[in-house]
């Protein structure tokens, strides 16, 4: 089947960090699948898609004071959503600081927990190969 045929959704997605004194934190949320990835979502109508990215990283994570320093990349991939059938997904993926520490996870459905990582964990973890693209171009980024 043509992946090409089908309806095309905006997301956007985003590496949210913040700076200890002897490591890089970050944010990931778990997904029902067994996955870390990173707080993703749709954009509102007429919603810039930094405004959505921390928007949805306030939803998904509680953290609430980021600030948006960049656009990490995009990607795009087919999926099934019970809903609608067959959709693409175009990611556009941001990197968002934050100086809060306290996570909550939001009571949307699909995500079942949320932690801070350190830098060197990430290796150890279950991400999505194309997520983990994203986080070694933020950590080139940081610095």
């Amino acid at each position: 089947q043509d992946v090409s045929s089908f309806p095309l959704e905006e997301k956007v997605g985003a590496v949210v960090f913040r700076k200890e004194p002897r490591a890089i934190m970050f944010a990931l949320v778990h997904d029902v699948f067994g996955y870390w990835t990173v707080a993703k979502g749709s954009p509102l109508e007429g919603e810039a898609l930094e405004e959505a990215a921390a928007r949805k990283v306030a939803e998904e994570t509680g953290l609430r004071a980021t600030e948006v320093l960049q656009q990490l990349g995009e990607n795009e991939y087919a999926v099934y959503d019970p809903d609608k059938g067959n959709v693409r997904r175009h990611v556009t993926y941001f990197l968002l600081k934050t100086t809060d520490t306290k996570l909550q996870l939001g009571s949307k459905g699909g995500l079942n927990d949320v932690r801070w990582f350190a830098e060197r964990e990430l290796k150890d973890l279950k991400i999505y190969d194309d997520v983990k693209e994203f986080f070694k171009k933020a950590i080139k980024i940081i610095g």
